[in-house]
């Protein structure tokens, strides 16, 4: 026997690469897909809408009928949410749509309904302070050559000046150039001539993990974490809150995380790695 799911909600965590989707009967999960990820700011309308017929449509139960869309994505700016509105509504007809960034995303997953910090520690870095059911104040992250402290990028950067200037490092630094097959020159073309260069200092992650133990890492990576409190949540002037996070960075990389709370004054709130399981928490709480 078919079973039939009336007036489901489809909740999407999108970003650059990859978008998961949950989909919920009132509080059952029936079930969770993934596509290309959906970037409004870098994908046209048609590419987009591509993805969502030919990817999402074929990955959903065909008896489910779609009664509300809770899309959160990365470079979902304020002027792109209609279009991202228009196009979900195009293809989930007769459908309540939300499209919001992926900081909202990130405050509702981490903090609920409750007022909170809410951070998000990748590639990239991002912060806001949350009261519970909107971002009131952000401090712009300005990206990694201006900004975005504790982030997996800047930390790639700090890495590579640590042990390219600092002699005690030059065997960390000969175990670096052997495992990746690299030269410093091919560190410098990486760098400053090829594209998404803040993508690959932040690839460098796994083996700054790895080698934690290694004098001065654990430290640095220590550092890099209290520079993210002290440039992007003292304007909040809210060390009462909690500060919840998603992000790789924050989730592999907790106890060093926690370490440099501490020092900076701050509770360490809920973490995970990606914000989905909090979203379908958050949503399941709710009818439509």
């Amino acid at each position: 026997m078919t079973t039939s799911y009336s007036h489901c909600q489809l909740i999407a965590d999108s970003g650059s690469t990859k978008t998961d989707w949950a989909l919920l009967a009132g509080e059952t999960l029936v079930c969770q897909c993934q596509t290309q990820g959906i970037n409004p700011f870098h994908q046209s309308a048609e590419v987009i809408d591509r993805v969502l017929r030919e990817e999402l449509l074929p990955s959903l139960p065909p008896e489910a009928t779609v009664g509300h869309v809770a899309f959160y994505g990365s470079g979902l700016r304020p002027e792109l949410q209609p279009m991202m509105r228009q196009l979900l509504m195009s293809v989930f007809l007769h459908t309540d749509v939300q499209a919001e960034g992926d900081l909202l995303g990130a405050a509702r997953a981490v903090c609920g309904r409750a007022e909170g910090i809410a951070c998000i520690l990748g590639t990239g870095a991002n912060s806001g302070l949350y009261d519970g059911q909107n971002i009131v104040m952000n401090t712009p992250p300005l990206g990694y050559i201006l900004g975005d402290e504790g982030s997996g990028a800047v930390l790639g950067r700090q890495f590579l000046n640590l042990i390219f200037k600092e002699s005690a490092q030059s065997a960390l630094r000969e175990a670096f150039l052997s495992e990746f097959h690299l030269t410093m020159a091919d560190v410098i073309d990486r760098v400053y001539r090829q594209p998404l260069a803040n993508r690959w200092l932040a690839s460098l992650s796994p083996f700054i993990h790895r080698n934690l133990d290694r004098d001065g890492v654990r430290s640095m990576v220590i550092d890099n974490f209290r520079q993210f409190f002290r440039r992007n949540l003292t304007a909040y002037q809210r060390q009462d809150l909690p500060v919840g996070f998603v992000g790789s960075m924050a989730f592999h990389y907790c106890s060093e995380l926690k370490v440099a709370a501490e020092a900076e004054g701050y509770c360490i709130g809920t973490v995970l790695k990606s914000p989905l399981e909090g979203l379908i928490a958050y949503h399941q709480a709710e009818n439509f």
